[in-house]
């Protein structure tokens, strides 16, 4: 019996040998594949924010206070839903002027804004900054339909994956068999025409056509692994 279990066990790990080495002798192709999708986004995340510098903590504070008082104010006359901006960051930070000798206090605060309505772009622009806002952050321009994209994508890099398949295996003089392994390499990324931290003066002129809205590109990639018969 012991014998016959040992035969059993013997059978079993040749047979599971045999295996492996059939698949590692598996001729394959490996190829990668990219899909493409531009779209026009239909909203845009602004970041915008409030900075005062003083001698006095309290003093630069109260001046931010003030200030964000009449943007948020502003946001909700223009009748933006109040789950559409929200604040992101707040900051007092105290730092020293070796050359004036002198302790300074900014203050800073950080306002994100979601606008739907891509055509109020200029006119709420305005009026943030009539309201006191003097940092821009940053746009960052989004889709709402960013899912569907992604799908169409991820086809159209399996398509090209497939057609680089073909034309290496045609070249071999042998056949394309199954996909044996698929890995998705996509990661989403939304191209921002991004301003760093642009402080507004007061007297900041603001042109009634300075959204240049373009095109987002949804990219996929992908890698498979197909056998050659």
């Amino acid at each position: 019996m012991k014998k016959l279990a040992v035969f059993a066990v013997a059978l079993f790990m040749a047979t599971v040998t045999t295996n492996a080495q059939e698949m590692k002798t598996q001729p394959q192709i490996i190829v990668s594949g990219e899909g493409k999708i531009k779209v026009t986004p239909d909203y845009v995340i602004i970041s915008v924010g409030v900075e005062n510098t003083g001698e006095q903590a309290a003093d630069v504070k109260k001046k931010n206070d003030i200030a964000i008082d009449a943007v948020i104010k502003y946001l909700k006359k223009s009748k933006l839903p109040e789950s559409d901006f929200q604040t992101k960051q707040v900051q007092l930070n105290k730092t020293y002027d070796y050359e004036k000798k002198k302790h300074y206090f900014t203050a800073s605060q950080t306002i994100s804004i979601t606008l739907k309505d891509l055509s109020k772009y200029d006119t709420v622009m305005l009026g943030l900054v009539d309201s006191g806002i003097n940092v821009i952050n940053g746009v960052d321009f989004r889709s709402t339909k960013v899912a569907e994209y992604e799908s169409q994508a991820r086809v159209k890099a399996v398509q090209n994956a497939k057609a680089k398949a073909q034309d290496y295996a045609g070249a071999l003089n042998q056949k394309m068999g199954k996909a044996i392994l698929v890995s998705d390499n996509s990661s989403t990324y939304y191209p921002r025409p991004y301003m760093a931290a642009m402080k507004m003066s007061a007297d900041t002129e603001m042109s009634r056509e300075t959204l240049a809205i373009g095109e987002i590109e949804v990219t996929a990639n992908v890698t498979i692994n197909y056998a050659l018969d």
